[in-house]
Protein backbone atom coordinates (compact mmCIF):
# COMPACT_ATOMS: atom_id res chain seq x y z
CA UNK A 1 0.00 0.00 0.00
CA UNK A 2 2.68 2.13 -0.67
CA UNK A 3 0.48 5.18 -1.95
CA UNK A 4 -0.97 5.67 1.49
CA UNK A 5 0.54 8.87 3.26
CA UNK A 6 1.45 7.76 7.11
CA UNK A 7 -1.21 10.03 8.78
CA UNK A 8 -0.29 12.09 11.83
CA UNK A 9 -2.67 14.01 14.50
CA UNK A 10 -1.90 16.34 17.00
CA UNK A 11 -5.00 17.86 19.22
CA UNK A 12 -4.64 20.19 21.75
CA UNK A 13 -8.66 20.76 22.61
CA UNK A 14 -11.68 18.83 22.60
CA UNK A 15 -12.18 19.59 18.53
CA UNK A 16 -8.64 18.13 17.76
CA UNK A 17 -9.35 15.26 19.93
CA UNK A 18 -12.65 14.48 18.12
CA UNK A 19 -10.69 14.34 14.34
CA UNK A 20 -8.11 11.93 16.28
CA UNK A 21 -10.85 10.12 17.59
CA UNK A 22 -12.85 9.28 14.24
CA UNK A 23 -9.17 8.38 13.20
CA UNK A 24 -8.47 5.77 15.45
CA UNK A 25 -12.62 4.23 15.63
CA UNK A 26 -12.47 0.63 15.63
CA UNK A 27 -8.45 0.15 16.17
CA UNK A 28 -6.94 -3.14 17.93
CA UNK A 29 -5.11 -2.31 21.07
CA UNK A 30 -3.36 -5.56 22.55
CA UNK A 31 -3.34 -4.58 26.64
CA UNK A 32 0.05 -4.94 26.15
CA UNK A 33 0.76 -2.48 23.77
CA UNK A 34 -0.40 0.33 26.33
CA UNK A 35 1.71 1.65 28.98
CA UNK A 36 2.36 4.61 31.81
CA UNK A 37 5.20 6.23 31.98
CA UNK A 38 5.16 8.50 35.40
CA UNK A 39 8.50 9.75 35.05
CA UNK A 40 7.82 11.48 31.69
CA UNK A 41 4.05 11.95 32.22
CA UNK A 42 3.18 9.95 29.04
CA UNK A 43 0.42 7.69 28.58
CA UNK A 44 1.64 5.59 25.30
CA UNK A 45 0.25 3.25 23.07
CA UNK A 46 0.15 1.15 19.48
CA UNK A 47 -2.47 0.22 17.64
CA UNK A 48 -3.76 -1.33 14.28
CA UNK A 49 -5.85 1.46 13.45
CA UNK A 50 -8.09 0.83 10.52
CA UNK A 51 -7.68 3.54 7.75
CA UNK A 52 -11.00 4.52 6.62
CA UNK A 53 -9.85 6.98 4.09
CA UNK A 54 -8.62 3.75 2.26
CA UNK A 55 -11.86 1.70 2.50
CA UNK A 56 -13.69 4.62 0.68
CA UNK A 57 -11.11 4.11 -2.13
CA UNK A 58 -12.29 -0.11 -2.32
CA UNK A 59 -9.79 -1.07 0.24
CA UNK A 60 -9.62 -2.41 3.61
CA UNK A 61 -6.40 -1.91 5.44
CA UNK A 62 -5.01 -1.45 8.55
CA UNK A 63 -1.60 0.43 10.20
CA UNK A 64 0.40 0.29 13.10
CA UNK A 65 0.08 3.76 14.45
CA UNK A 66 1.46 4.89 17.25
CA UNK A 67 -0.44 7.36 20.12
CA UNK A 68 0.61 8.99 23.09
CA UNK A 69 -1.06 11.57 25.50
CA UNK A 70 1.58 14.44 27.29
CA UNK A 71 1.37 15.76 30.74
CA UNK A 72 -0.73 12.46 32.26
CA UNK A 73 -0.97 12.58 35.99
CA UNK A 74 -2.57 9.56 36.72
CA UNK A 75 -4.42 6.29 34.67
CA UNK A 76 -6.97 3.58 35.86
CA UNK A 77 -8.66 1.23 34.03
CA UNK A 78 -11.88 -0.27 34.04
CA UNK A 79 -13.79 -3.57 32.17
CA UNK A 80 -10.62 -5.59 30.97
CA UNK A 81 -8.28 -7.65 32.47
CA UNK A 82 -4.24 -7.02 32.80
CA UNK A 83 -3.41 -9.55 30.08
CA UNK A 84 -1.09 -8.17 28.11
CA UNK A 85 -2.39 -10.49 25.37
CA UNK A 86 -6.19 -9.63 25.08
CA UNK A 87 -6.88 -7.33 22.17
CA UNK A 88 -9.54 -4.47 22.92
CA UNK A 89 -11.24 -2.80 20.15
CA UNK A 90 -10.85 1.38 20.80
CA UNK A 91 -14.40 3.10 19.97
CA UNK A 92 -14.18 6.63 21.05
CA UNK A 93 -11.99 8.87 22.79
CA UNK A 94 -13.19 11.83 25.01
CA UNK A 95 -12.04 14.71 27.01
CA UNK A 96 -13.86 16.40 30.09
CA UNK A 97 -12.69 19.61 31.35
CA UNK A 98 -12.51 19.70 35.13
CA UNK A 99 -10.04 22.74 36.27
CA UNK A 100 -8.85 24.23 33.10
CA UNK A 101 -7.11 23.46 31.16
CA UNK A 102 -6.99 20.09 33.26
CA UNK A 103 -9.29 17.42 32.40
CA UNK A 104 -10.07 13.60 32.16
CA UNK A 105 -9.15 11.85 28.63
CA UNK A 106 -11.81 8.50 27.98
CA UNK A 107 -10.38 5.97 25.86
CA UNK A 108 -13.64 3.79 25.67
CA UNK A 109 -13.02 -0.04 24.16
CA UNK A 110 -16.06 -2.42 23.47
CA UNK A 111 -17.31 -4.60 25.65
CA UNK A 112 -17.36 -1.64 28.54
CA UNK A 113 -13.55 -1.28 28.77
CA UNK A 114 -12.23 2.46 29.31
CA UNK A 115 -8.87 3.57 30.29
CA UNK A 116 -9.08 6.99 32.34
CA UNK A 117 -6.27 9.75 32.13
CA UNK A 118 -6.08 12.55 34.17
CA UNK A 119 -4.15 15.27 32.88
CA UNK A 120 -2.49 18.36 33.22
CA UNK A 121 -4.36 19.67 29.78
CA UNK A 122 -5.11 17.89 27.13
CA UNK A 123 -1.89 17.00 24.35
CA UNK A 124 -2.05 13.96 21.93
CA UNK A 125 -0.42 12.68 19.05
CA UNK A 126 -1.00 10.13 16.49
CA UNK A 127 1.67 8.67 14.11
CA UNK A 128 1.41 5.78 11.80
CA UNK A 129 4.47 4.00 12.20
CA UNK A 130 3.97 1.41 9.62
CA UNK A 131 3.64 -1.32 8.35
CA UNK A 132 0.16 -1.53 6.50
CA UNK A 133 -1.44 -4.58 5.97
CA UNK A 134 -5.26 -5.68 3.99
CA UNK A 135 -7.98 -7.06 6.15
CA UNK A 136 -10.49 -9.24 5.22
CA UNK A 137 -13.83 -6.55 5.62
CA UNK A 138 -14.43 -3.37 7.76
CA UNK A 139 -15.74 -3.33 11.07
CA UNK A 140 -19.47 -3.93 11.46
CA UNK A 141 -20.86 -1.00 12.35
CA UNK A 142 -24.37 -2.19 12.09
CA UNK A 143 -23.32 -5.04 14.50
CA UNK A 144 -21.22 -5.46 17.14
CA UNK A 145 -18.28 -2.30 16.82
CA UNK A 146 -14.81 -3.48 15.81
CA UNK A 147 -15.70 -7.03 15.35
CA UNK A 148 -14.58 -7.23 11.62
CA UNK A 149 -13.09 -10.49 10.01
CA UNK A 150 -10.04 -9.89 9.16
CA UNK A 151 -8.28 -12.35 6.63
Amino acid sequence: MPDAEPLRVAALDPEGLAILSAHLQDADVRVGDMAFLPEAKRFVLAVARFDWFAAARGRCERCGTGLHFERVMRVRRAGFEQDPDAVLTLLAISFMPTESPAGTVMLHFSDDGAVRLDVECLEAVLSDIGPRWRCGNPPDRDGVPGKAQEA
